[in-house]
């Protein structure tokens, strides 16, 4: 049974409680998580400000790499990205917003797809408009993704809790559109157990224990504050891009439902 749609506001608490397709392409689920996350506010067809990549197959629903690009050209900038999951049991998976006067944005991020949905990405301008994209991510089989047990050994699981990493670089080829904004990678060590778990000796659940919220700034400037779901795979991995400035530092904090904050402060180089 799918789990009542809900804002992204309230998504710490309520599952306890649970290349580009056009915007025409829409699931039976839509309409209602559409009214519950956005109301009735208009959404524009994405195309030309948006562009989503995910695999059409993945090789494993417990780790679908989702990608979005976003940008405008007419002084506009980008206030919010939210990503859903028609099909999951908390459609609305990520939301990150963004630090000021961005007017471009580039997230890639790991998540569990719990079966054949389609993926979207809607993007928020500073002057509320709204555009999306979309795609269709079929069944790679298996196991549910969202009742799969993480992987690992569990003593190791917790005793690295709360570990990150983060790699930076500096633009390269594949950067080339975008000189001034350099690519990070975060790791977080987090199960980001889902509450739909089954021991199978005790056959109890294992509590919903997942990441709700994570920070990111650059000197004291924030570059995003996202907000998590259960879709967050095991060991989230975010990539993004930040403001190129005379920064030596970047603060990362995550946080999750049980009350566990982490911080860290990475080196950044000199030009970054």
């Amino acid at each position: 049974m799918r789990a009542s749609h809900t804002p992204l506001a309230g998504l710490a608490f309520a599952f306890a409680l649970g290349c580009s397709a056009p915007i025409a392409a829409a699931s039976e689920s839509w309409d209602a998580i559409r009214a519950s996350v956005f109301g009735s506010k208009p959404i524009h067809d994405g195309h030309g400000v948006v562009t989503l990549d995910a695999p059409g197959r993945p090789e494993d629903m417990r780790v679908v790499p989702i990608a979005a690009k976003a940008g405008f050209s007419d002084g506009r900038t980008i206030k919010t990205v939210t990503f859903l999951i028609d099909e999951n049991p908390t459609p609305v998976v990520a939301e990150f917003k963004m630090g000021p006067g961005r007017d471009a944005a580039n997230l890639a991020i790991d998540f569990r797809v719990d079966r054949q949905s389609d993926a979207r990405v809607v993007v928020e301008a500073s002057d509320g408009e709204l555009y999306m994209v979309s795609r269709l991510i079929k069944y790679a089989g298996g196991q549910s993704s969202c009742s799969a047990p993480p992987t690992g050994d569990p003593a190791e699981i917790v005793a690295n809790m709360g570990k990150m990493t983060l790699t930076s670089a500096h633009p390269g080829a594949d950067q080339a559109a975008s000189p001034t904004r350099p690519m990070a990678e975060l790791r977080m060590r987090h199960p980001n157990h889902t509450g739909m778990v089954m021991d199978q000796i005790t056959l109890l659940y294992t509590p919903l224990k997942m990441v709700s919220e994570i920070t990111v700034a650059q000197a004291g400037e924030p570059v995003f504050t996202a907000t998590g779901s259960i879709a967050l795979s095991q060991d989230p991995l975010i990539k993004f891009d930040y403001p190129r400035n005379a920064a030596n530092e970047m603060t990362v904090t995550f946080k999750d439902t049980d009350g566990g904050a982490w911080t860290r402060t990475f080196p950044l180089g000199p030009e970054s």
